[in-house]
């Protein structure tokens, strides 16, 4: 919008007392170090260059030498004579042909007595479109270039009609009586504060830069973190997601618990990083344990594989043997040898069929326990009769089919890993605090390792890695935790388990809720406010 900007008390800067403008552009360049919105930062240079200068209105254009075609955006305006106009942003060719570009340009300021009488000889022209529009006259102009620390343009400062009396209304018919031009004294110190400006925009983008700089970095770690487990692929910016908006919905709560939550955008963007980074850790967990589908390793199922085919193999070839060694025991008596074989080779054959089936019993009882599901006791105690089953190796001695350590890992109960591995996985956290610690965060983003480090604990004191209960988790990991577990219940690209529809993973987390293990009032207002809707679901 055209904002009409607050004037000086006094009429022109030549009347103004010294001390007086001294301290008022003291007070400018402590606002400008103050304000690193860059919307907020022109709005202010703008109406402090208008306030020193009592001109009726201006505006500032950014130089954009990064385009395909160098250009001016046109970023703000003010105007205290005409009505509030939307400000609308638009570019400019980077061409002398104009005021402002004239200045981009060459650097050098433009300071005139009345812009619809400039010298013959000049290469720049006014532009009266706005007046036409507006019913409006320009008549003095002051463009200043906008320099920063290295002398590079960087904007364009546009001041026009410096008013005789502050709180005059300029119009077509009365803008040669109420305006005058600049002094030379005011074009010296706008001059300086464009240029004091030029390095709050700067500071001002380098800042922007070094966050977007940031942002990158967090979307490559994320995309590393998942590159190692592909199957969890978009999982941290699903969180993000859900966290976000659930924060958003808790600064809308006026009564309740939920009431004194309040985050800011700062805050906001806190709790995006620990989501988005919440699983980073993952990266020192050993891969193997890091991608197990099931309870066995697809390694360690080959081998096994392969002892099966060995104790078949051994057990057809331990019947062949008896065969031919009866054959060769019986050699002298062919009459006494055929009359008994066929019941002896009957036998040793029966005897054969009966260790093939019990292996391909085996088989498919270690395939069943190998799923990821809840076992029951009796084929539980089946697996552990197939550890005493032995065969016969290579090197003629005794081996069990399984070893020791497959069956503590087909024994699991529930899920797919051994507690040994379970530590590993939940150890992700604190490689994640580990990592995120070092990082040299900025006062605002300070909590980002400590809600990321709190995320898989639980308010009954249950969780992990600290075991913390009720308030000492930190809020923001509270309503991470919640975003985690319905993002895990819904994601359909874990192969190990199968994803649940949106009304059965709320009455999980209700569920969960009810037994002290997440914030209850979090995931009442997760399911009212239909939060799971920014990941596109629906009940």
């Amino acid at each position: 919008m055209l904002i009409a900007p607050n004037s000086l008390s006094s009429d022109s800067l030549a009347n103004a007392a010294p001390v007086s403008l001294l301290e008022e552009l003291l007070a400018i360049g402590t606002a400008l170090s103050a304000t690193s919105d860059l919307a907020t930062l022109l709005d202010l240079i703008l109406t402090k260059s208008l306030q020193i200068t009592s001109s009726d209105a201006g505006s500032i254009f950014l130089v954009d030498r990064y385009s395909a075609t160098p250009c001016l955006w046109f970023k703000a305006a003010q105007n205290s004579s005409c009505p509030a106009l939307p400000l609308t942003e638009f570019t400019l060719p980077l061409s002398p042909d104009s005021l402002v570009g004239y200045v981009a340009l060459t650097g050098a300021s433009l300071n005139l007595p009345d812009a619809y009488a400039l010298p013959p000889q000049v290469s720049y022209r006014f532009d009266p479109s706005v007046d036409q529009q507006l019913n409006y006259r320009t008549r003095s102009v002051l463009v200043l270039p906008m320099l920063n620390t290295a002398g590079t343009v960087v904007g364009v400062l546009q001041l026009i009609n410096r008013k005789v009396e502050s709180t005059a209304i300029v119009t077509s018919e009365n803008a040669s009586t109420v305006t005058q031009p600049y002094s030379l004294q005011e074009e010296r110190i706008i001059r300086s504060l464009a240029s004091q400006a030029a390095i709050s925009i700067e500071r001002n983008d380098l800042q922007t830069q070094i966050e977007n700089l940031f942002a990158g970095f967090v979307t490559a770690a994320v995309q590393a973190i998942e590159s190692r487990d592909p199957t969890t692929a978009g999982h941290s910016e699903r969180v993000a997601e859900l966290t976000v908006r659930l924060g958003e919905e808790v600064n809308a709560v006026s009564a309740g618990p939920l009431r004194g939550f309040q985050f800011n955008s700062h805050q906001l963007k806190e709790i995006r990083y620990a989501a988005l980074l919440h699983d980073f850790g993952k990266v020192g967990v050993p891969e193997a344990v890091l991608n197990k589908r099931k309870k066995l390793h697809p390694g360690q199922l080959d081998e096994i594989r392969k002892r099966f085919d060995l104790a078949r193999r051994t057990a057809e070839m331990d019947c062949c043997l008896a065969k031919y060694q009866y054959l060769l025991e019986h050699a002298q008596a062919p009459h006494l040898a055929s009359s008994q074989a066929p019941t002896q080779f009957q036998q040793w054959e029966q005897l054969l069929e009966e260790k093939l089936r019990q292996l391909e019993l085996y088989w498919q009882l270690l395939l069943q326990a190998n799923e990821p599901t809840l076992l029951a006791e009796a084929p539980l105690r089946q697996v552990e009769s197939l550890s005493q089953y032995m065969y016969r190796g290579g090197d003629g001695q005794e081996h069990p089919l399984i070893t020791p350590a497959e069956l503590e890992q087909l024994l699991v109960h529930r899920g797919n890993l051994t507690p040994t591995e379970r530590q590993m996985i939940e150890a992700h956290v604190t490689h994640t605090y580990e990592f995120l610690k070092r990082i040299p965060w900025t006062e605002e983003l300070q909590q980002v390792p400590l809600i990321a480090y709190c995320h898989h604990e639980q308010l009954d004191g249950n969780g992990y890695p600290r075991k913390l209960k009720g308030a000492e988790i930190p809020f923001q990991a509270q309503i991470i935790a919640i975003a985690d577990i319905y993002d895990a219940l819904t994601a359909s690209d874990r192969p190990y388990k199968k994803n649940v529809a949106v009304p059965r993973a709320l009455e999980i987390l209700h569920q969960e809720a009810a037994v002290g293990k997440i914030n209850g009032e979090l995931v009442c207002l997760f399911e009212q406010r239909q939060i799971y809707r920014v990941l596109g679901h629906s009940i």
